[in-house]
């Protein structure tokens, strides 16, 4: 009898113990499997004022002639040059001229972009024009395009990012027959 008694009390003691503690409150849920997916958790719904979310990320791809090409993941908000350090930098190989005067190294990086380094050489335009991002283009890249002047330029910057040149017709941005002169300069991941 008295065993039991000594069990009682422990059971007792145990659960003081759980409930003080607050470990029996605890009313997070994690899912697995959601890590990579900051959309899917309810820390960025927004109806929980007060709770702090993960960072939230962007993924890029940086491909060509740079010493670490791959797939990164980088902070929103993170811009070209970020992820050119993440590569560890140009390669020997790389064409520097290009980079200088094509590559804007203080342009925000979007989700799924892909930026590519040329290496010496194949830099230059050799009878194919290169096309024009829609996500990372600089006003001054876009105000270059036919038919799209300042104003338009600097409309398209605001309405990043896009998924797909179409988007500029969808979403009202150029009237058709700008959209038509332009589309075979321009490009969106």
């Amino acid at each position: 009898m008295v065993t039991l008694v000594l069990f009682g009390l422990l059971f007792l003691g145990v659960g003081v113990f759980l409930f003080r503690s607050g470990i029996l409150d605890s009313t997070e849920v994690k899912v697995l499997g959601s890590e990579t997916d900051p959309s899917a958790s309810p820390a960025f719904d927004g109806a929980s004022p007060g709770m702090t979310a993960e960072k939230q990320v962007v993924t890029v791809e940086i491909s060509g002639n740079v010493l670490k090409p791959g797939v990164y993941q980088l902070e929103i908000g993170a811009r070209v040059d970020d992820l050119l350090i993440k590569a560890d930098g140009l390669s020997a190989a790389a064409d520097r001229d290009w980079v200088a005067k094509n590559l804007n190294r203080a342009a925000k990086v979007s989700d799924g972009q892909k930026v590519y380094i040329p290496s010496k050489g194949n830099g230059g335009n050799k009878g194919t024009p290169s096309l024009t991002n829609l996500n990372s283009a600089s006003l001054k890249e876009l105000d270059a395009l036919p038919g799209i002047g300042g104003t338009r330029a600097q409309s398209i910057i605001t309405g990043r990012p896009f998924s797909s040149v179409e988007e500029l017709l969808t979403r009202k941005i150029l009237p058709k027959s700008v959209y038509e002169k332009v589309k075979g300069a321009i490009a969106a991941p």
